[in-house]
């Protein structure tokens, strides 16, 4: 009993020594590192998301053709020149040259520029449904990083109970407290909760890459971590209220909107370009002189002018009007079932949350501190030799599941909450 006291004094003071190295190393490695915060994330994936940069040229690319739109027919000038071909005749030469320009008839212009000034419009409410879908899956996105790091922290914790276990148990053993068997069961054990440790490290790092990637990051310079952790974001709706919301709010419902006057400018083209255009021509022609001793004749100047009036036997063909007539039909039934499309997934969204919201709640009442308890008391029972080992370990599995799956389902209610807003077309995540 002596020897075992005098081992445990000796050796007491140099693990407490290890420890608070190990401690002070582990406090100068957290300090250098870089955290990336969730307002900090958001902007980089406004600013700098490669997609969400290609999109913005649609904008661009619709702003050149609403330009484009905008122009008038060009003028065409033509000049010719004839001679006869046996000089010897001395027949002259004469010169020629006409200027003509089409006139559009029927409002074909300003039918072209409402079309391009829609289509831009509804290429703006595309790009910022786009954005609205980037922003929800960037967030679920950040919610899987701060997941991925609460499980390591589960696991790292965890680890280094069933290690510290397991050298108190290598302890014992050598005292001759417990078995060897004992003493293998606790080491194996710790190794197999490294491995797993191991695991959780990769998935964090894999959430942490892709987190890189919806920030444009192309030279994937990872942060060593992110701030906030998850938490339980309870939230209060009336689904009526959030349906009407979600039909004033949402952008792809605007799109919609914008398709249909789309639909309705483009039957208005196709209606003014069965118009006739005239085409209207002013020129003048210069003939030298005659020196034929037949058919002499003098130098002389001479002006024209004409109308051309295109003879429109292509109107009674009405495919063109009728299919653009169809097409503006079809887009008002897809406003329809948009409209239809956007209560239903705000009706599931919200179910889900309350789904989600509830199963939180649950492990509030309690669970957690019931399985700490449980594994704490256990842990005790068996240093002091009043229970098995596998006891203990099946006391701290169940406390692992249990942190597991509570981390698990505030991801959920955190993700369901996104889906919520998503689907209403609002944004109202906000995260320390």
């Amino acid at each position: 009993m002596t020897n075992k006291i005098y081992f445990l004094k000796s050796f007491l003071p140099a693990v407490l020594c290890l420890l608070a190295l190990t401690a002070h190393a582990q406090e100068k490695h957290e300090a250098g590192k870089r955290i990336l915060t969730f307002n900090e994330y958001m902007e980089n994936v406004k600013k700098s998301n490669i997609d969400y940069l290609a999109e913005k040229y649609n904008v661009d690319i619709a702003d050149a053709a609403v330009k484009a739109s905008k122009v008038f027919p060009d003028p065409e000038l033509s000049v010719s020149y004839a001679n006869n071909q046996n000089w010897n005749l001395e027949m002259g030469y004469s010169v020629d040259a006409e200027l003509s320009y089409t006139l559009e008839l029927g409002g074909k212009r300003k039918a072209r520029i409402r079309l391009a000034q829609s289509e831009k419009e509804m290429t703006e409410a595309l790009l910022e449904d786009y954005f609205r879908n980037l922003r929800a899956d960037a967030t679920i996105a950040y919610f899987e990083a701060l997941k991925q790091k609460s499980l390591l922290e589960i696991q790292r914790s965890s680890y280094q109970q069933m290690a510290g276990l397991a050298r108190a148990d290598s302890i014992r053993f050598r005292l001759g407290d417990i078995t060897e068997v004992d003493a293998l069961q606790s080491r194996l054990e710790a190794a197999t909760m490294l491995n797993d440790l191991y695991e959780s490290e990769s998935q964090l790092h894999d959430a942490l890459v892709q987190l890189a990637l919806l920030q444009g990051n192309v030279n994937v310079e990872l942060a060593d971590s992110i701030g906030g952790n998850l938490g339980y974001y309870e939230r209060q709706f009336d689904l009526p209220a959030l349906i009407v919301e979600a039909q004033n709010n949402r952008a792809d419902l605007q799109a919609a909107l914008k398709s249909n006057e789309v639909s309705q400018n483009n039957l208005r083209l196709a209606k003014a370009n069965r118009a006739i255009d005239l085409g209207i021509s002013i020129g003048g022609t210069y003939s030298s002189i005659v020196r034929n001793e037949i058919a002499p004749a003098p130098a002389f100047k001479g002006i024209m002018a004409g109308v051309s009036i295109p003879l429109k036997f292509s109107n009674t063909n009405k495919g063109e009007l009728r299919a653009a007539q169809f097409a503006a039909e079809q887009q008002e039934r897809q406003y329809e079932a948009i409209q239809l499309q956007i209560s239903t997934e705000v009706v599931q969204a919200y179910h889900q949350y309350l789904t989600a919201r509830r199963q939180v709640e649950q492990f509030n009442t309690g669970l957690l501190q019931e399985a700490e308890t449980i594994f704490q008391k256990k842990k005790y029972s068996y240093e002091r030799g009043e229970t098995s080992i596998l006891e203990v370990l099946n006391a701290q599995r169940t406390h692992n599941e249990v942190q597991v799956s509570y981390n698990e389902t505030l991801f959920t209610c955190a993700a369901a909450l996104v889906e919520l807003e998503r689907a209403c077309g609002i944004w109202d995540i906000e995260m320390d």
